[in-house]
Order: structure tokens, then sequence, then C-alpha cells
């Protein structure tokens, strides 16, 4: 667990998003995302401060030694544009990209984050994190994910050459649910383990934003009178972020 402090100045704009998913459904689709995330980044930079993105960012991702996954530079380079003006950007690994290493770090000059994030701004106290792997159930892909963080596991796949590693990963992301569905499930509020997952946590430790990816439908609900959880939805259906005005949370929807 991670906690770091910040006083955003009055006139600051912290922005929260996850889930882009770029590289799905197909490249034509991809980089029509791709630039409409770039415009997004646009319209924020004027008023930005820290931006945060939840996690699975791209629907794939590994770093060989001196192989990266090709494309995404016009994300990239705005990015790094961001970051080069001073704006902080956190990098959230999710189920689908949690094989960031030192590049995008070294690249960018942004700070990566493994697993949950607590920040505290103008005394309110934010709870981030990208959301997999947490709350009852799901058991199975607690294992897998247990399996593909373990530095074993990372180093038996840099073994494989990038022409069948690559090839085999877009292939498993064709099929992934992001690919393959025109909208998410609808919300039922007992088979959601994020919100079971808040409701433990706070009464042990108060938060009054509880911010996820990984569910890719926006959500923002009430947990108590103090506490709100809220999931940020994803960019191939929904096109939403969440905004911090040093007040408030918002989530909103681009274009």
């Amino acid at each position: 667990m991670v906690l770091l402090n910040s006083l955003p100045l009055p006139s600051s704009m912290i922005y929260f998003a996850s889930d882009f998913h770029l590289g799905v459904p197909d490249n034509e689709s991809s980089r029509l995302r791709e630039q409409k995330i770039v415009r997004w980044l646009d319209m924020i930079s004027g008023d930005a401060t820290e931006l945060y993105l939840l996690g699975d960012v791209f629907d794939f991702w590994f770093e060989y030694k001196h192989v990266i996954p090709k494309g995404y530079t016009r994300l990239l380079g705005k990015l790094a544009e961001m970051s080069d003006a001073g704006i902080h950007i956190y990098m959230f690994k999710g189920n689908h990209d949690m094989w960031m290493f030192g590049y995008l770090k070294e690249e960018l000059g942004v700070t990566i984050v493994s697993d949950e994030l607590i920040r505290e701004w103008n005394e309110k106290k934010f709870y981030l994190h990208h959301g997999d792997g947490l709350g009852p159930g799901d058991r199975s892909y607690k294992l897998i994910k247990w399996i593909f963080r373990n530095r074993i596991c990372q180093w038996l796949f840099g073994f494989i050459h990038p022409y069948f590693g690559m090839g085999l990963a877009h292939y498993l992301s064709s099929k992934s649910r992001i690919a393959n569905i025109e909208k998410e499930q609808h919300f039922e509020p007992n088979d959601e383990w994020l919100l079971q997952y808040c409701r433990e946590l706070i009464k042990t430790e108060p938060f009054d934003y509880m911010i996820f990816g990984h569910r890719h439908l926006p959500l923002d609900i009430a947990l108590n009178e103090k506490s709100r959880y809220l999931n940020l939805g994803e960019w191939v259906h929904h096109y939403t972020y969440a905004v911090f005005d040093g007040k408030n949370v918002e989530l909103k929807k681009f274009e």
C-alpha cells in the first residue's frame, strides 16, 4: 500500500481514466479510439496537474529487453508531451497490461503503480486501484494473476521470440470480453465484488472516494454519508472519466 500526500493549487484539476484497451477489436477501430483519447488529453492539458490512468490502457503490453508492442505512438507521444510540461502521470498495471517494467517510466517519465495507491488532497482521502482480484470470489483469476505477476513466469515468457509472443498475445486479446461485447452487463448490486470490497474496507479505514477501473461500467455509488465508490467505465463504448476540482469528484463523458 502506497500513501502519498499532495495539496493541489486552487485552480488545479486532477483527472482519472481507465480501460482504453488499445489494440482491440481491430487496428482501425483502435486507431480511431486512440485519436479520441488524444483529443481528450489535449482538452485536459490546459488545467490538469495530475493524471491517473487506472489500468488496461493497452489490451496487451509486454516489454522484452529490446522490444515493445508496436503502435500507440499518438498516445505515447501525447503522454510524453504532458509529462514534459510538468503534469504528473500515474499509470496503473491492469490485468491486461500488468507486464509494464521500465520502458514507460524511462521514456515518458510516468510513475508505474502495481497495486493500490492512497492519496490525500484538500483533506479528501482517495483509494485508487485498477480493481482486478479484489473482493470475494473469482479465485481462478486471482490464481492467474499471481502466476502472471510471478517474476519467474515473466522471465520465461521473455524467452519466447517476440514474433510468437506478441502473436499469441494479440490472439488472446481478440478473445477478451471487451473485444466481443457490444455493451457491458447491467449493474447487479449483489454481484458487485468491488462494491463489497469497498464496504468492508471502510469499516476499518475510511475514504472519501474509492476509484477503480476494470468493471467497464461507469458507476457512482454512495457507500455511506462520507464515502463514494466510483468506477471509471471504459473507452470502447462509454468514454467516461472522472475529475477532482479540489472539492468534489464528478464522473463525466467525453464527446
